[in-house]
């Protein structure tokens, strides 16, 4: 276990075995040792390799390790391998953690993921993908209105989220995954709120449409297509905007956008796909948001990022029924035990990009 996690640890870091042996102080070989299995380093050499690599020493030592299945990135095509290995691991750290605190408590703690029945066997034309949302909505409760806590709503029905900070330069979104036999959505937490909520949503699309997507329709696009269904469905934007508009004011775009936290160009996307306006109407918008730059940043007021915040309540749970003590508490949150004291006492910062 020790020579795997060192492995994947160090590709995560992109440092060669000749730069990590550098900066510990051993030779390249002794490096390759340890990865093969074939030594262990010292008590000091271990401190060090956690210090370069950027983990507790306790991670090379965790017993249980999971692998992600069917591992899907969004705009997988423009990141380079040392990212998505460092992607990888960062994600693959955060899903053991979940689990090995998760399989703490006596009874399960979060609800088991459950296919929703009634969808579409098969998808022939996009517009069925309307029907697909509006099937997983009534499944899951949500009626027709705005989902304020799009986090919160994939966690209560089984969906694990985790949020990473990649440094991608705008090239990561989001990825879909299964680990474990759970299903796992992780997104880039610097992204606004809108984006965030529509690569949910988008990842979302994965797990339901699987399988149903006839040959000649592009998956990537049947996601898209179903976000948006999702979190603005027809039948509110139609209430809101009517059942064709010859021009839609920016201010009107603003409100939906502030109402429903979908991106104005999302809601100019659900109007064409709905028929509200026609395709020659959206591509003239299209031309004028690039022309004003309001592609990369919208105008108006900017969505609030989405919040996990299961897995920091799941820690103090299980702390106050003492199922888990402060030191392991702390480990979990990768924190040290004088800041998860401060946390603990709620003299510390929101700790939630420490999970």
């Amino acid at each position: 276990m020790f020579s795997t996690r060192l492995h994947r640890s160090r590709k995560a870091s992109g440092l060669t075995l000749r730069a990590l042996g550098e900066r510990v102080g051993v030779s390249h070989v002794a490096i390759k040792k340890y990865e093969d299995g074939l030594a262990m380093p010292s008590s000091d050499i271990l401190l060090k390799l956690s210090r370069e690599l950027n983990v507790r020493t306790e991670y090379f030592f965790r017993p249980e390790s999971v692998a992600l299945e069917n591992l899907e990135y969004r705009k997988r095509s423009r990141l380079p391998m040392k990212q998505l290995d460092a992607i990888t691991h960062e994600v693959i750290d955060r899903i053991e953690r979940r689990m090995e605190l998760e399989n703490l408590f006596p009874q399960a703690p979060v609800k088991a993921f459950a296919p929703v029945e009634g969808l579409p066997k098969t998808i022939t034309r996009m517009d069925q993908i309307e029907s697909a949302a509006a099937c997983v909505r009534e499944a899951w409760r949500l009626g027709s209105d705005p989902i304020l806590d799009l986090v919160g709503v994939l966690e209560t029905n089984g969906i694990r989220v985790f949020m990473i900070e990649t440094n991608a330069e705008s090239r990561f979104d989001g990825l879909a995954a299964h680990a474990g036999g759970m299903p796992v959505v992780v997104v880039d937490s610097n992204w606004p709120g809108d984006r965030q909520r529509f690569t949910l949503s988008h990842e979302l699309g994965h797990f339901m449409l699987k399988g149903r997507l006839a040959e000649a329709l592009d998956e990537e696009k049947a996601c898209n297509r179903f976000a948006g269904a999702f979190l603005l469905p027809d039948i509110m934007l139609h209430s809101a905007l009517g059942t064709h508009r010859t021009a839609i004011e920016l201010k009107e775009l603003g409100l939906l956008k502030e109402a429903f936290g979908v991106s104005m160009s999302a809601i100019l996307i659900r109007a064409r796909d709905l028929g509200i306006i026609t395709p020659a109407y959206y591509l003239d918008q299209v031309k004028r948001f690039r022309a004003n730059g309001w592609h990369k940043v919208e105008p108006g007021k900017a969505t609030p990022p989405e919040k996990t915040q299961l897995f920091e309540q799941l820690v103090f749970h299980a702390l106050a029924e003492e199922y888990i003590g402060e030191s392991k508490a702390a480990e979990l949150m990768n924190l040290s035990q004088k800041d998860f004291r401060r946390l603990r006492a709620m003299e510390g910062s929101d700790a939630a990009a420490h999970q």
